[in-house]
């Protein structure tokens, strides 16, 4: 039995070293009287010794000096180098002085005289229980070791430096501990960093330090989290540090950060490295509207010029040859005139063309009255109310801005013909502060958010891209009373929207 989990009322396992049969039996009378159980095995050479100790059952050895085969210096340092803690106590003579001062010199516990061995049970309580808290500490030391170990385990693996940050009432820095991971991350060896906390903050420039250090004093009066980014110094290659750590208030003003400290270089630069690839897509985007655009009003002059003069002169010469015909020809002056009314729609057709690849009336006289104009050719093509509500003269959008809300308009309109099965729509166009808001809503049958999410929502995606180009906002939800309400936000003059540009990138990707 182990020491450390022997009890007080346990049964006591003895091991006596060189007692004569004599004293065994006073022994045995003294723990009797004390109601103690007791089970005692006697050795008397270092052989038998070395044989009872590896079995490491006994709580505690008593060293009677009767025999000569077995001296108690001896006794003690086989003991000690089998590594087992067994407590002994030596029983002596009262004239046995010179043989108790070597007995307590090579590492007896305590020294109980013979002739008194009432004195035994107490001696034998106290030096058990001292045996039993030693193997506690042992116990302690070793569970502290290893969980040490799995600690520096874990650090040596982890990506960065953790680390423990104290700062004093004074406002002064310690690190009481860092990882190994300061070697990479800093270049700093940790007996550096645990001499000088300094350190860390000079491998920051004046303007990134400042940055540190006011975020530490935010962490500490708030009691939150610190997560800070910054740069360090370097000739060659900076590095972008993240530290990120937790705080915890002790006494007498003192602040402690645990956390852990990671190189973010590769995030940053892949960061950079999306936000540019995002702004070249943007401006391919860009591109290829103006040149949409190009091509559109191209189209839209051929057909006005060419395509409409030649409708207009086939009109005339059909009216010419219908005039010549005589009154007997009935027939075909009826065929003269059906085809002179199919001229006119292929004309009001050519004409409806033209008007949406390039809109003049928007040149002419403004988005408001562009739109009006395109819910009317709305109604009257597919017989949808479209009621308009615009600021009218006070809405004055760039260019730019004016055709893109013109496009999304037409396209929004042209998704509640295909697709929502309304009976009506209505659209708002107004000034919100420095912006135009223009706003479509219909009572057909409404969107979902599976088909807001669909990878061919080509409509969608064009607006989104059309609002990304004007640093612009837009948002398409179910309407209130059904249906589906698409909502957009833009400069009136071409100002940012705080916040719009990450926003509509992320939307769009």
């Amino acid at each position: 039995m182990d020491t450390a989990t022997a009890k007080p009322d346990a049964p006591l396992h003895i091991l006596l070293l060189a007692p004569t049969d004599d004293m065994i039996a006073s022994l045995q009378n003294v723990f009797a009287g004390s109601g103690r159980t007791v089970s005692f095995q006697r050795v008397v050479t270092a052989d038998g010794l070395r044989v009872a100790v590896a079995d490491k059952t006994w709580d505690i050895a008593l060293y009677v000096p009767q025999l000569a085969s077995l001296a108690a210096q001896t006794a003690i340092k086989l003991i000690d180098e089998l590594g087992f803690d067994l407590p002994l106590i030596y029983v002596a003579g009262s004239d046995d002085e010179r043989g108790t001062q070597r007995a307590i010199k090579a590492g007896a516990c305590d020294v109980i005289d013979a002739d008194r061995l009432e004195r035994l049970i107490p001696a034998v309580t106290r030096e058990i229980r001292e045996a039993r808290r030693r193997a506690d500490h042992r116990a302690a030391l070793e569970m502290l070791d290893e969980s040490e170990a799995r600690f520096r385990a874990l650090a040596s693996n982890l990506p960065g430096m953790l680390f423990q940050l104290r700062r004093d009432a004074e406002g002064n820095y310690r690190f009481l501990y860092v990882s190994e991971g300061c070697q990479k991350l800093f270049g700093f060896k940790q007996q550096e960093l645990l001499a000088n906390a300094n350190r860390l903050f000079d491998a920051f420039d004046a303007e990134q330090r400042k940055s540190l250090e006011q975020a530490l004093l935010k962490s500490a009066a708030g009691n939150v989290l610190l997560n800070w980014e910054g740069r360090t110094r370097g000739r060659i290659r900076h590095k972008w540090i993240n530290l990120r750590s937790s705080p915890r208030w002790l006494d007498q003003g003192v602040i402690e950060w645990h956390g852990i400290a990671t190189n973010i270089s590769e995030s940053k630069e892949n960061e950079a490295a999306l936000r540019s690839s995002r702004q070249q897509l943007a401006e391919l985007s860009s591109h290829l509207e103006a040149v949409k655009e190009e091509e559109r009003e191209r189209i839209s002059r051929d057909i006005h010029d060419e395509l409409g003069s030649i409708l207009v002169r086939l009109k005339i010469e059909i009216a010419l040859l219908a005039s010549k015909l005589p009154e007997t020809a009935e027939k075909l002056r009826d065929k003269a005139f059906s085809i002179e009314g199919l001229l006119d729609q292929a004309m009001s057709t050519a004409s409806r063309v033209a008007r949406e690849l390039r809109p003049g009336i928007l040149k002419e006289f403004g988005l408001p009255a562009a739109i009006e104009c395109q819910a009317e050719d709305f109604t009257q093509r597919f017989g949808i109310p479209c009621h308009v509500q615009c600021d009218g003269d006070t809405l004055e959008p760039d260019a730019d801005t004016s055709l893109a809300l013109f496009r999304i308009a037409q396209e929004a309109l042209t998704n509640v013909a295909k697709h929502a099965h309304a009976s009506r729509v209505f659209i708002r166009l107004q000034r919100e502060r420095s912006n135009i808001m223009l706003e479509i809503r219909d009572n057909g049958y409404g969107i979902s958010e599976a088909d807001m999410q669909k990878p061919k929502s080509f409509g969608l995606r064009g607006i989104r891209e059309r609002m990304l180009s004007l640093s612009g906002e837009f948002s398409i939800s179910p309407a209130e009373h059904g249906g589906t309400r698409l909502i957009l936000r833009v400069p009136e003059r071409g100002d940012v929207l705080p916040g719009t540009e990450e926003k509509t990138q992320s939307d769009l990707f």
